[in-house]
């Protein structure tokens, strides 16, 4: 099957992970990296003995037919309509955009202009989440009746070299965390249907405690503690928390509760970890993961799918649409928070579709 020239903007602290998880998949060609400082791009560069380029000369590549767009999450729709403008199409980090609106923009200008838009998180492609959809869809819980997904954390600035994005517009713990969490609630559960929620800030600064920045204070200009209900098309309603204000949890991830049974679903920032049932009136019980892609970093598995889907023809699994429907999920609980009522959603996504072959025999279904 022929290559995939890709282009990577952004060589930030998360390139590394792609890049690395990029050489395991020969259908993406990387043909160059660029950065708004060439020296990242270049650093980035030398150390996986790649070509960096000024952006300029990447957008005008006609050898790239994908961007993998890492800036900022400030940046995801600027650099996204770039893209879409220049003829190519997009996949992008998470979250789609800082705004619904900005989200539904980039997407309706690339079905305008008939390019595809894919979207991170992509750990629901991964081996425990796509054995957890199975043994949903198989019965083993018996009808889903609700859920809970948690993460709670002090905050980013304990470890993150530059943290300071995390507590600005675009940044907070939901735009951060929730998309894993909520595209994985979708990939088992299906769309959202309305939410409720409420959104706080504890603190109104943040003192950094990881180099080089440590001891400087950083203002927080986003809700830090987030909280909400999500009530599913499917019936089910799940609760939420995404924290950067709590100093520890007992709680799983996820866990999916229906009529026979529950599930308790490894930490959707992996692709991998253990899967626990419990049958009604039984005991809890490890479950084994029979789908590849659990075992390392594949945190390039949306953009190789793409690569797949665009060769086929078919639609691939972390699309725009997606991303754009988590996307409202997380806004519209800060909206349900600030107006104290429940809000409907307006966008609806299909659940992609099961993972249900390895990608390293070169087939995708």
């Amino acid at each position: 099957m022929e290559r995939v020239g890709v282009g990577i903007v952004g060589c930030g602290n998360i390139s590394a992970a792609y890049l690395k998880a990029m050489a395991g998949f020969p259908i993406l060609d990387i043909r160059c990296l660029a950065d708004i400082d060439p020296v990242a791009a270049e650093t980035r560069a030398r150390e996986f003995g790649l070509r960096a380029v000024p952006l300029d000369a990447l957008f005008a590549d006609p050898a790239i037919e994908i961007v993998l767009n890492l800036t900022v999450p400030k940046a995801h729709v600027p650099v996204g309509l770039r893209t879409l403008e220049a003829g190519k199409h997009l996949y992008a980090e998470k979250p789609l955009g800082v705004l619904f609106e900005e989200g539904r923009r980039l997407v309706e200008t690339a079905a305008a202009r008939k390019l595809r838009v894919g979207s991170a998180p992509d750990t629901f492609l991964g081996g425990s989440h796509q054995t957890s959809r199975r043994l949903i869809d198989e019965g083993a819980i018996g009808q889903a009746v609700g859920g809970t997904a948690f993460f709670m954390c002090p905050g980013h600035e304990r470890w993150h070299p530059n943290p300071a994005f995390y507590y600005e517009a675009g940044g907070g713990p939901m735009l951060d965390m929730g998309p894993y969490y909520i595209t994985d609630l979708v990939n088992l559960l299906g769309p959202v249907e309305k939410v409720a929620g409420f959104a706080t800030v504890p603190r109104s600064t943040r003192t950094i405690t990881s180099e080089p920045r440590k001891g400087e204070v950083i203002p927080v200009h986003v809700p830090t503690h987030v909280t909400g209900m999500l009530s599913f098309a499917s019936g089910a309603v799940v609760q939420i928390a995404m924290s950067f204000d709590v100093a520890g949890h007992g709680h799983a991830p996820l866990e999916i509760y229906g009529t026979e049974g529950t599930l308790a679903v490894p930490d959707p920032n992996y692709f991998g970890g253990q899967i626990r049932h419990l049958a009604k009136g039984g005991a809890w019980t490890d479950v084994a993961t029979d789908m590849p892609y659990a075992d390392a970093n594949y945190r390039s598995l949306g953009l190789t799918d793409m690569a797949y889907a665009l060769r086929s023809g078919r639609p691939h699994r972390a699309s725009g649409e997606l991303a754009l429907h988590v996307l409202e999920v997380m806004e519209a609980i800060g909206k349900a928070s600030e107006r104290n009522a429940v809000v409907a959603l307006t966008t609806r996504t299909e659940r992609p579709a099961p993972l249900s072959q390895s990608l390293r025999d070169g087939h995708i279904f």
